[in-house]
């Protein structure tokens, strides 16, 4: 039983699915078939639109023209017109009428045919202002702009234009008013209170005018060709009818074909200066030619005489401008614009301005902003309101000033000011530095000279070539015990010497200086001096000297109370030298007869401190240690007063070795404790590769050993002493630094003198032997401190000595 079942439901199943997709075949095709359908409906709708469209279009009087494409927004002003890739629409008896407006056109297109046709015509917008049709029809295109112009042909017909946009398009209607079959009256509304309007009525009279006007006229058409000429035009050409120069396209020269069709093409007036040959003669002709309906037309007046004028008045102005180079006065002229027109090289030059600047021809307003830039004006409190009254002058004023200018940079400028014939402002510069300086120097010399001799405790007296007195000072009256009242200007030197001889009897003196002033010869001509010794024991140094302009100038100079000082300095030096010739040799003999006496009781000391005599007990143990303590003090001190002697005396020559920098730190470190330095620790600052320097050792650690000692003096406990040296350049700089109570102030300008210590402790020998030592090795001490602060010494020396040196 199931074999059998088993084949029919089998067979059962197939058929259900063969049933299945011929339900689904069916389906599908159904589905497309009325797709098809919907889509046959869709066209059969557009194309019964499209044929209503048609019908709007034939039904229009005029063409409409549609743009699909823009133009290029940067497009230079002046450019050949892009007219695009337009598409008409409209009726055929409509687009005839308008491409009858384009015989000269040679584009192909339809739409742009036409386009070029009319553009060539003048037209009106719709306030009755003259427009064209390119410009339009560029900014409809480019900026979306709307227009509405009409257009006059010369057949006396009117075209309407009317430009919009649709979405992304560009719309132009275009109707032709003879095909609306609107009167031309109708049209003509538009241009109600047009000034041609007078010409229009009558244009035989205006042709007439032209006809007989003394200069060139004449029009072509869009072409390029001559359509029309005057009679100035037909003789200047040597044509004898109008006729034959429109059939032989006689032009002026060849560059007015160009010019015209710059101007057709452009839409804009071009005027020209070019040289034509006429009648046999080179004349220069000013050629304009601007658009018309139509085509161009153009005009060309004789400027020969003009321009003769003009060149020799250019001639004039580069002689004028070469001459106005070649002086020193800076010149610059600024035009009524107030804008520089003409400056000379002076000018540039004193302003040190750069030619593109001037070249550009800055304004006056620019020119003080840039001369501010560069601070080279004179200062002002407000310089917004100094600048707005250098302004001020192109208005009209009453008088133009004349100043000086006092630079930021030293010089001194004189300003002259006057209005230019040619409108505009004249300005001159002159640098009055020198002048000035040498105007004040000769006043300052007047002063000074003035000054001289009524100030002066010299006697002076000037005499000219003939022995007259020319001037004298109030000293001179007075120490001869001169009369001034008789011994005026213009005194006889005789008569003056009379006067004189009481004091000085001496008369061969008085004739020599007489010789020095009336002996034109040059051995008399000289400059002498000389003393005299008056009778009232006063002491007069006297001194001729000869002036450029011949006179000479007597002087005296009583010179008695600085000889007695001079008298008292010599004997107060020479008491001093034996003073301190004494003070050395006592010293010297003090400290070699305290010597013996003391190594006598450092040794029993010595002796006694190291038990040899017996125990101590502790008193006698402290005492003994008292008596080293203070044995090796008085030593130490008779050592440096010693070598302070010496030093003095020039007696020390330095050992130079090369010495180890750190070693002999560490050296004075150790030397310098004591019982205090267990309470005061000691410090070492010093970088170990630090090196070596060329000096003597011995003197290097009795520097550093007295510096220590010196510091200890000025410390407590609870204080550091830091010692350390370093490398500066070609120097070594050994210091020693306290952070106990510091110095005063009055005492630290004398703590290197000989015996002056600074807290009243020792014998003021340790830094006075610092700073002698120091200069011995050609290097020097400082100090600084600051009460309770601490104290810094510090002692130069140059790393290099090749020779020994001693003291001088």
């Amino acid at each position: 039983m199931d074999g059998s079942i088993a084949p029919t439901l089998v067979t059962a199943g197939a058929a259900a699915v063969a049933i299945a997709a011929l339900l689904w075949a069916l389906r599908v095709t159904d589905g497309a078939r009325g797709m098809i359908a919907r889509w046959k409906e869709r066209i059969a709708e557009l194309e019964l639109k499209l044929a209503r469209a048609d019908s709007i279009f034939g039904a229009h009087p005029g063409a409409v023209i549609i743009w699909e494409d823009g133009v290029d927004a940067d497009e230079a002003p002046g450019a050949a017109i892009d007219w695009g890739k337009p598409r008409a629409y409209g009726s055929s008896l409509a687009l005839a009428s308008l491409i009858r407006f384009s015989d000269t056109s040679m584009a192909a297109d339809t739409a742009v045919r036409i386009l070029q046709g009319l553009s060539g015509f003048e037209g009106r917008d719709v306030t009755g202002r003259p427009a064209r049709l390119a410009p339009a029809l560029m900014r409809l295109r480019r900026e979306g702009a709307p227009f509405s112009v009409t257009i006059s042909t010369p057949g006396g017909l009117f075209v309407e234009i009317d430009g919009r946009t649709a979405g992304a398009r560009a719309v132009v209607w275009i109707v032709d008013s003879s095909v609306k079959g609107v009167e031309q009256g109708g049209s003509n509304g538009r241009l109600d209170g047009d000034p041609n309007l007078a010409i229009a009525r009558d244009p035989a009279s205006f042709l007439e005018m032209m006809q007989h006007a003394p200069f060139l006229a004449w029009r072509v058409t869009d072409g390029g060709k001559l359509d029309w000429a005057n009679d100035a035009y037909l003789a200047a050409l040597e044509t004898k009818t109008l006729d034959h120069a429109v059939a032989r396209n006689v032009l002026i020269d060849q560059a007015a074909a160009e010019q015209a069709r710059r101007v057709i093409d452009t839409h804009e007036d071009v005027e020209e200066l070019r040289h034509i040959v006429i009648g046999g003669t080179r004349r220069a002709l000013r050629v304009v030619m601007f658009p018309i309906s139509g085509g161009a037309g153009g005009m060309a007046f004789d400027v020969t005489e003009t321009e003769g004028l003009r060149e020799d008045f250019s001639r004039h102005v580069a002689a004028h401008d070469e001459t106005l180079n070649h002086l020193a006065e800076g010149v610059a002229v600024f035009g009524p614009d107030k804008r520089l027109v003409f400056h000379n090289r002076a000018f540039a030059a004193m302003w040190k301005l750069d030619g593109a600047f001037l070249a550009d021809g800055p304004s006056h307003a620019q020119w003080l902003d840039e001369l501010k830039a560069k601070r080279m004006l004179p200062f002002h409190g407000s310089f917004a309101e100094w600048r707005a009254g250098e302004l001020a002058l192109y208005q009209e004023v009453s008088h133009l000033p004349e100043e000086s200018w006092n630079l930021e940079d030293g010089r001194m400028l004189r300003i002259a000011r006057q209005r230019h014939p040619m409108g505009g402002l004249l300005l001159v510069f002159s640098d009055i530095t020198s002048e000035q300086t040498l105007r004040g120097q000769y006043n300052n010399l007047e002063k000074v000279q003035q000054a001289a001799l009524d100030k002066l405790h010299e006697g002076v007296a000037v005499f000219g070539a003939d022995g007259r007195m020319r001037l004298a000072n109030a000293a001179f009256m007075s120490m001869w015990a001169l009369d001034a009242a008789e011994f005026t200007t213009g005194a006889d030197f005789d008569h003056i010497i009379e006067a004189c001889v009481p004091l000085y009897h001496d008369r061969d003196v008085w004739k020599a200086m007489k010789a020095r002033i009336t002996d034109p010869s040059p051995t008399s001509r000289r400059e002498d001096a000389g003393e005299m010794r008056r009778s009232d024991g006063v002491i007069v140094q006297f001194l001729t000297r000869p002036l450029p302009d011949g006179a000479t100038l007597v002087a005296f100079l009583d010179i008695t109370a600085s000889r007695n000082v001079e008298n008292a300095l010599r004997e107060r030096g020479d008491a001093l030298e034996a003073a301190d010739r004494l003070k050395t040799e006592f010293v010297q003999n003090v400290s070699v007869q305290l010597r013996d006496p003391l190594q006598t009781i450092t040794g029993y000391a010595d002796m006694l401190a190291s038990r040899m005599a017996g125990p101590l007990n502790d008193r006698q143990q402290a005492q003994v240690d008292n008596v080293v303590t203070a044995s090796s003090h008085l030593t130490k001190l008779i050592d440096n007063v010693l070598d302070l002697a010496m030093i003095e005396a020039g007696e020390v020559a330095l050992e130079v070795s090369a010495v180890d920098i750190l070693a002999v730190v560490r050296e004075a470190a150790g030397a310098a404790s004591s019982a205090k330095a267990t309470e005061v620790p000691i410090k070492i600052a010093c970088d170990k590769k630090i090196g070596t320097i060329a000096g003597d050792a011995k003197r290097i650690r009795q520097i550093l050993f007295n510096l220590v000692s010196n510091a200890h003096r000025f410390t407590e406990r609870g204080d550091t002493i830091t010692i350390g040296a370093e490398r500066l350049d070609n120097m070594v700089r050994f210091w020693v630094t306290d952070t106990g109570r510091g110095m005063a102030y009055e005492q630290q300008a004398t703590a290197f003198d000989n015996f002056k210590s600074g807290d009243n402790g020792g014998a003021g020998l340790g830094l006075a032997l610092v700073r002698s030592f120091a200069e011995l090795h050609n290097g020097w001490v400082s100090l600084k401190s600051e009460p309770g602060e601490g104290t810094t010494v510090s002692v130069n020396l140059p790393t290099a000595m090749t020779l020994s040196i001693a003291a001088e």
